[in-house]
């Protein structure tokens, strides 16, 4: 395993402290879990976003319903029963 530094503000590092202390447990392996769970949270966007052209499609989806260029549930079911 290897060594990383970080900075956390003070309060924080006392909060976790207390934490470890309370549950018997060493600050790593807090961390560690707490990196696995925000990991594991994106998980599915990362393999979402690993789709060819998915993102392109989501990010011009999102330009048109901005510009409104949009059309309503109750029109789009009009047209499909067309």
């Amino acid at each position: 395993m290897e060594t990383a530094t970080i900075r956390i503000p003070e309060d924080k590092k006392n909060l976790l402290k207390a934490i470890a202390s309370l549950e018997n447990r060493k600050m790593n392996d807090i961390l560690v879990d707490l990196i696995d769970d925000y990991v594991e949270r994106h998980k599915e966007t990362l393999e979402l976003l690993a789709i060819p052209g998915l993102y392109d499609q989501v990010r011009a989806s999102s330009r048109e319903f901005q510009e409104r260029k949009t059309v309503s549930l109750k029109d789009a079911r009009k047209k499909m029963e067309r």
